[in-house]
């Protein structure tokens, strides 16, 4: 896009005198300042309906029109400065606060990433979902659970969580006075109670074993402000 610069000052020929050849306007002369004139005309858009190609710009200076946070518009242009703004908008909503930021593999902080907000990082912890009345899981924000030898590798024992083992034995009956001598009758026990006078060996043994659900690892953050 070219503007019109003339060429020839025709004003400065009036102050000649006569007889001056350069008081004399010459047909080169108008041919020179109306081709540039068509030329610059040319390069120029249409006020109504222009469709530009390219990559249009801005004249130097010009600040444009641009369109409001809340302006439904199709007649304004949108700077870059409104899109960015427009973008951070969006986003925020997406991530107000209270809301869980995470990423797989970055840990650069949110308020870098995204511009804007407080984030806390969120460390060696899942996320429950709430549940209302619930003893545990019936506050907002809430923590709790360990992460210890105890939960982590537990060990059980051959009493954790407790059995029985069943004894098959016999027992001497006695008929009574009729005479005659003894019998025996089977007898299933349940116990191992010393009252019974008989002992039962524990059996399994003793081991570890893990207790953690299975995970991924992630970086993530609350946002706070």
């Amino acid at each position: 896009m070219s503007d019109y610069t003339k060429a020839t000052n025709f004003t400065s020929k009036d102050t000649l005198t006569t007889g001056d050849v350069g008081k004399v306007v010459k047909g080169s002369e108008l041919d020179a300042e109306f081709t540039a004139i068509a030329n610059a005309i040319a390069s120029k858009a249409d006020i109504n309906s222009e469709t530009f190609t390219g990559t249009p710009t801005l004249p130097a200076g010009t600040v444009a029109t641009t369109v409001t946070d809340n302006t439904d518009s199709s007649t304004k242009i949108a700077t870059t400065a409104f899109v960015q703004s427009v973008k951070t908008l969006v986003l925020q909503s997406v991530f107000p606060v209270g809301a869980i930021y995470t990423s797989y593999s970055v840990s650069t902080d949110p308020a870098t990433v995204l511009g804007f907000g407080t984030w806390s990082a969120i460390e060696g912890k899942v996320l429950a979902g709430y549940q209302s009345g619930d003893s545990d899981f019936g506050t907002a924000g809430g923590t709790g659970g360990t992460k210890d030898a105890v939960v982590v590798s537990h060990t059980h024992g051959v009493t954790d969580p407790g059995h029985t083992h069943l004894f098959e034995g016999h027992i001497n009956v006695h008929p009574g006075s009729t005479g005659g001598g003894s019998a025996q009758a089977p007898q299933t026990k349940t116990t191992q109670s010393a009252t019974t006078g008989i002992s039962i060996d524990s059996e399994g043994v003793s081991g570890t074993g893990k207790n953690l659900q299975p995970y991924v690892t992630v970086h993530m953050w609350r946002r706070t402000a």
